[in-house]
């Protein structure tokens, strides 16, 4: 059998992240190969997902890719899989524009049944309601198929008894509970792959998955979605875009791809990856501990979290100083977000790889966040712009291009600049090339 469902709340913070991460860990501890997924652009949930489940999380984004593509990566991942887990993004149809790039926009596309989550503080038959507009409301053209109701931050069996009385006059089965316990609070998000992080996040999964195995009926759960379903998409990545010129070679697999990856470089795409190994040969490696990249045909910086290593960073000056010579010499690069940072000459006075000519600094911090996107001859190349730091300004004298702008989800132009310096591109933008190609985004940015 093949059980599959999507965890929606009506709002953030109502506790789906917490029921997530319980639900993930306890159907792995009962032996069955879970498949987590997670609604929209965020990199840092699918990491915590890949802890909770022993298996790498899948971003399913309406708004970077295609409908044909969501599903593809749906039923491709999840191929093998005996339970598939979707986690929602905020309130279940909050997107970009209305319910457009929502949750809920998602579990119609793949036609999926939802598990709303409720926060119930100081609450009870009132949710009956709320309830049943969720059940009922067809805003994005028919109805979700609201399947069942968790109940999060319950204070005492009484409070219990009288929510799932309001679950069972709207039709909705109620799944169960988590109680109303402190403890049960996400450890913090920016910490990346730390060992604190790790650890904190382990006590917090199996916390969770203890409150969720003795209160939520998992058996009802699984009946949601019993039957086995025909998967419409590709079953290998042959059907994905490999690059036949990028690096100005023959194609065909032969490139080879580095991409940083460990506590400070974390953030990336796992279709992008995926994608990336159609291309060739990738091997990853650590700014903070190697002496210096591999041999590559392409350095991939992406986003992490620079800023809390950056005395670690700063102290491995061969790496440092082997990223600034492959750049100088001309190695093509490609730098997001956290990757960028590194690139810069500090980072709030920790020296980097001074490639490119100001600074970065996470004073006077604040979020900046939102899609992005930029023309690509008649279409566009897509992404997710989040950070709090920012870098310096580009004076006369300095030797950069600030080649294309950007723009909202909506078509408004936005100031977040994309920079090369001879061949290194640098973004605050993270960008989901899984569909339309890698190269096709590199050859229009070096084409600018």
């Amino acid at each position: 059998m093949n059980y599959e469902f999507l965890i929606g709340a009506p709002s953030s913070g109502s506790g789906k992240t917490t029921f997530t991460m319980g639900l993930l860990r306890a159907l792995h501890d009962r032996g069955y190969t879970v498949q987590p997924y997670k609604c929209g652009p965020d990199y840092i949930d699918t990491l915590f997902h890949w802890q909770a489940a022993g298996r790498e999380s899948v971003n399913l984004d309406t708004f970077m890719a295609s409908p044909r593509h969501m599903r593809d990566c749906y039923h491709r991942y999840g191929a093998d899989a005996d339970v598939k887990v979707v986690e929602g993004a905020m309130g279940l149809f909050d997107g970009f524009d209305k319910g457009k790039g929502s949750a809920a926009e998602l579990s119609l596309l793949l036609d999926l049944p939802v598990v709303l989550v409720v926060d119930a503080r100081s609450t009870a038959y009132s949710i009956a309601p709320l309830l049943h507009g969720y059940k009922t409301f067809d805003g994005l053209g028919k109805a979700i198929r609201t399947s069942g109701v968790v109940l999060n931050r319950v204070a005492s069996e009484r409070h219990y008894r009288l929510l799932r009385d309001a679950c069972e006059d709207t039709g909705i089965p109620c799944l169960g509970f988590l109680p109303n316990n402190p403890e049960l609070r996400m450890p913090s998000r920016h910490l990346g792959l730390s060992l604190s992080g790790r650890e904190g996040m382990e006590h917090f999964i199996c916390l969770a998955a203890k409150e969720v195995a003795e209160n939520v009926d998992i058996e009802k759960l699984k009946t949601l979605s019993p039957l086995p379903r025909e998967g419409d998409g590709l079953t290998s990545f042959e059907g994905w875009h490999a690059s036949p010129s990028l690096m100005g070679g023959a194609g065909g697999g032969s490139h080879h791809i580095a991409i940083a990856r460990d506590e400070a470089f974390n953030f990336t795409y796992r279709a992008n990856i995926d994608a990336l190994r159609t291309m060739g040969e990738v091997t990853t490696f650590s700014p903070l501990h190697d002496e210096a990249p591999p041999p590559c045909d392409l350095l991939y910086l992406p986003g992490g979290y620079p800023e809390l290593f950056a005395a670690e960073l700063s102290a491995n000056a061969a790496m440092r100083n082997s990223v600034r010579t492959y750049a100088e010499q001309g190695g093509r690069i490609l730098a997001e977000c956290g990757g960028m940072m590194y690139l810069c000459q500090d980072i709030d006075g920790a020296a980097m790889c001074g490639v490119l000519p100001f600074g970065a600094t996470m004073e006077g911090a604040k979020l900046h966040l939102g899609y992005r996107q930029m023309r690509m001859g008649d279409g566009w190349m897509k992404g997710h712009e989040f950070h709090y730091s920012s870098i310096g300004s580009l004076t006369s004298s300095d030797e950069l291009q600030c080649i294309t702008g950007q723009f909202s989800a909506i078509g408004t132009p936005v100031d977040t600049p994309i920079y090369r310096y001879k061949n290194v591109i640098a973004s605050y933008t993270h960008w989901y090339w899984a569909e339309t190609g890698l190269e096709a985004l590199l050859n229009t940015l070096y084409n600018t």
